[in-house]
């Protein structure tokens, strides 16, 4: 079985699709599938379906979900396979879980990716880490379960997996900063700005991108416009980091112009205290 979370919901065995077209066994799967190997508890499914208004019928409508995907999943096997549609979607005291090797889901694939180019970046493999991060990018195919209804559980799963991709972004950007690629990143660096107008991370390595392309004038025109933002719109400065990299840029540190900066640092934390 191949499991996708990171864009549109795909889940399929032998090439047969077992994503039901219904909305709430669709929100079981995506659920059972975020963790598989571990068992769901019957009332942390209950409330990603029906939140904290439940039917008087909820346990039995649930009941009948699972039955529905088990259906799906047997179907999908065929009658020659080894094990049972019970085997892979499990009953458990309390709740239930989906019988499958983690990596054949492919958040948990992209978690590895990522942790393997961390690991690259701390060891100042920049070459290698760039490259990983761009591998775990490529696994995404859009916006989490893009198609599937989230109620409070896989809301937060969603955002917790947005979030994860946006830092690797960033991250593959400062191994990029960090192996010259500046004027590569520029686009993608205003385009990430753009969606994310008060992120001082991005906005910092925008900076130095643009300082390092020969564009001081627009790198410190958009700290100008970043902290107009955040004193307007939230009554703070600029973290202390930014405004020093602000000022290394007035006086043409030498430190911008190396093309690595300091090991084990992010673009953001190229001046921290």
């Amino acid at each position: 079985m191949k499991i996708q979370v990171l864009g549109p919901l795909s889940a399929d065995i032998n090439g047969m699709s077992i994503v039901p077209t219904a909305g709430k066994p669709r929100q079981i799967l995506a659920l059972l599938a975020l963790y598989p190997g571990r068992v769901m508890p019957v009332p942390t499914l209950m409330e990603e379906i029906w939140g904290t208004d439940l039917p008087q019928s909820a346990l039995t409508t649930l009941q009948t979900y699972i039955l529905q995907l088990r259906r799906r999943l047997g179907t999908a096997m065929g009658p020659g396979a080894p094990g049972t549609a019970k085997d892979v979607l499990a009953t458990r005291h309390g709740g239930y879980l989906l019988q499958m090797p983690a990596e054949s889901v492919d958040v948990h694939e992209y978690e590895r990716l990522v942790g393997e180019a961390q690991q690259a970046f701390d060891e100042n493999e920049d070459e290698r880490a760039a490259a990983t991060y761009r591998k775990a990018l490529d696994l995404w195919q859009g916006p989490a379960l893009v198609d599937v209804r989230v109620g409070p559980i896989l809301e937060i799963e969603v955002m917790r997996l947005e979030e994860s991709r946006l830092a690797t972004r960033e991250r593959r950007i400062d191994a990029d900063l960090r192996l010259g690629r500046h004027v590569e990143v520029i686009a993608e660096l205003v385009d990430l700005i753009a969606r994310h107008p008060q992120h001082e991370g991005l906005h910092s390595q925008a900076m130095v991108a643009l300082y390092r392309a020969g564009r001081q004038a627009t790198a410190l025109d958009l700290y100008h416009r970043l902290r107009r933002r955040l004193v307007e719109e939230l009554g703070v400065e600029p973290a202390p980091q930014l405004q020093r990299l602000h000022q290394a840029m007035l006086a043409v540190d030498p430190q911008l112009d190396v093309v690595s900066g300091p090991r084990r640092s992010s673009t953001f934390d190229l001046y921290a205290a």
